[in-house]
């Protein structure tokens, strides 16, 4: 479960981490074989700059060579003059410099392909997420920590896992070197390896906490801004600038708190790392100091100096390459996590065909599963036939809109059955109930893009013609073709240029365009004013001909000629008729009801 909460902020490392980051390397599989391509270039690249000291140290020794004392013959180039050796490290630094851009072009393609398998997953993952998940987790906080991880993984794949490991391999060629050159002068240098290792392990954990405390803030930091900058109107109307500043400057000075507690942690360890290895680094460059020349060369003696700097350069930067590991560990658990939740499991299922219809509830009861212990719908039975209209009407609460959710199979319900044409909707499909439905909403989103592509949701197969005919029933294609660019008009962001009503004709235009057995109108004319409302509530009367629609009304007086209406009090059919019968029983809701809209 993605959804957090103070109790469960604090991260640590457990083996679940680790299988998490397995499931991510699955990822890699497709790729194997040229990823270890890569590899082989890594090696290649690691062991041809691990020459350079040797070199190095036959060019500045060459003059004061001392054959008896040269304890590695097999490296031994005193058939070479200064000249050849300096030929030599130009032709070695030229194959290094081939099988460092083999290495990093194919690490670069495979990190790509990779992440792109990873986001496309993770996107039709999140398509197929019950609507409940949505219901726990902000939407802006899951984007930014995706962009976040996989930032932060594209970095590791690309360069932190492979300066990791050529790390390691100049740890164990330089001592390698050092050993055979002198054994007394490699114990000096590995006696503080297992100490600066144990450290190692213990900050990487620490920093893993951190950063995943930062990443969840910085989550939410951007969830409060993209909330803010949606709903930017309210904010300005009711002059909460500065209260909106101080929510996100809040969550801000958090992320900011503990990324510098991380650079705290993060640079106390390494100015220890500077110190102890780096100190340890000229003790043993002084003790080797004096063996020259009555235990080792010249020429080794200065590889020797070289290799030691090298291993030294390589142990201080393990931990905060290490420390990216760990990151990179979280980053993808949280993705892994995510592409591992449960989907809607009923893809298997036979599709609803030949649907006339005809709509029952029985005796459903339902309860919200982020609130189980309320119950939302109680009992709640009644049953409309094809080409009928039925209205729900009731104060807010009573569960209007649930209805609206369960026809659409957005949750599992807690008792009772739903049928359609006799079948429980439980033995189809969620894709084919949703199908031959179409819902108009009170608010209605629109996608950023043109006119025409907004219409043509309802339809993606739909022609042009098939289009300006829908806009056309929708009462839209006057004002469309108002627009200079009239079809192909952009509507902004969420719809933001067009006005409330033509919004809903845009919408009503969709719902055409899907030709549905079954229409939902949820409250689609109540923040109209009095000409849109007229000129949708005529699109919605065209649309509704024919088809078994279900209205969820404020407006009393939009219902009127509803076949039946239902009249709902927390979660109970209180009364149900017509319009004539409810408003002749003066003792009852929906009377009330009228009287106080009048």
């Amino acid at each position: 479960m993605l959804g957090r909460n103070k109790k469960t902020e604090k991260i640590k490392l457990s083996p679940e981490s680790y299988k998490q980051a397995k499931n991510f390397l699955s990822y890699l599989k497709p790729y194997r074989g040229i990823y270890t391509v890569g590899w082989i270039f890594l090696l290649l690249s690691s062991v041809t700059a691990m020459l350079f000291p040797l070199l190095m140290g036959q060019l500045l020794g060459k003059d004061n060579t001392n054959p008896a004392l040269t304890s590695m013959p097999s490296l031994d180039l005193s058939s070479l003059n200064t000249n050849g050796i300096f030929i030599l490290m130009f032709i070695v630094f030229t194959f290094q410099a081939i099988f460092s851009f083999f290495r990093v072009v194919i690490f670069s393609n495979v990190t790509e392909k990779t992440l792109k398998d990873i986001k496309t997953t993770t996107v039709k993952k999140l398509l197929h997420l019950p609507i409940d998940f949505f219901n726990r987790n902000k939407v802006g906080e899951l984007t930014s920590r995706i962009a976040t991880d996989i930032n932060l993984l594209q970095e590791t794949l690309n360069t932190t896992i492979a300066e990791f490991f050529r790390q390691f391999i100049t740890i164990i060629l330089g001592v390698g070197f050092i050993l055979f050159a002198s054994w007394q002068l490699a114990l000096w240098m590995l006696a503080v390896v297992p100490f600066v290792a144990i450290v190692a392990v213990l900050f990487g954990r620490k920093v893993k906490q951190l950063s995943k405390k930062a990443q969840d803030a910085s989550a939410k930091s951007n969830a409060i801004l993209e909330e803010t900058l949606m709903g930017i109107y309210n904010v300005k109307s009711f002059t909460n600038e500065n209260y909106e500043y101080n929510r996100y400057e809040e969550k801000v000075n958090k992320v900011a708190k503990l990324s510098m507690k991380n650079g705290r942690l993060r640079g106390a360890f390494v100015s220890f790392i500077v110190f102890a290895l780096f100190g340890a680094i000229v003790f043993i460059i002084w003790k080797a100091k004096g063996m020259v020349p009555t235990s080792i060369s010249n020429e080794e003696f200065y590889a020797f100096v070289l290799y030691t700097i090298f291993v030294g350069a390589s142990f201080a930067s393990l931990p905060d390459l290490y420390a990216k590991i760990q990151k990179a560990i979280g980053a993808s658990e949280y993705l892994m996590t995510l592409v591992h939740e449960e989907e809607e499991v009923d893809a298997n299922k036979p599709a609803l065909d030949d649907f006339s219809g005809n709509v029952a509830f029985n005796a459903v009861k339902f309860s919200y599963p982020s609130r189980p212990d309320v119950e939302v719908l109680k009992g709640v039975t009644f049953e409309v036939t094809h080409g009928q209209t039925i209205a729900l009407v009731g104060s807010s609460g009573a569960g209007k809109t649930t209805i609206s959710n369960l026809l659409l199979k957005y949750y599992p319900l807690s008792g009772g059955a739903i049928t359609f044409d006799g079948n429980d909707i439980s033995k189809f499909s969620s894709e084919s109930i949703r199908s031959q439905i179409a819902i108009v909403p009170q608010e209605v989103i629109l996608f950023s893009g043109s006119i025409r592509a907004n219409i043509a949701y309802g339809n993606l197969n739909a022609s042009n013609e098939e289009i300006e005919a829908a806009a056309k029933q929708a009462n839209a294609l006057s004002f469309i073709l108002g627009f200079p660019e009239q079809f192909d008009t952009e509507v902004g962001d969420r719809g933001i240029q067009l006005s409330g009503g033509q919004k809903q004709r845009i919408a009503i235009a969709r719902a055409v365009l899907k030709n549905p057995k079954l229409l939902i109108l949820d409250e689609a004319t109540s923040a109209l004013d009095t000409e849109s409302e007229k000129l949708v509530q005529d699109a919605l009367e065209k649309l509704m001909k024919d088809r078994t629609s279900i209205v969820i009304a404020h407006r009393l007086s939009t219902i009127k000629n509803a076949d039946t209406i239902l009249v709902l009090e927390n979660g109970q059919v209180k009364q149900k008729g017509k319009h004539e019968d409810l408003i002749a029983d003066k003792t009852g809701m929906y009377y009330q009801l009228n009287n106080t809209q009048v």
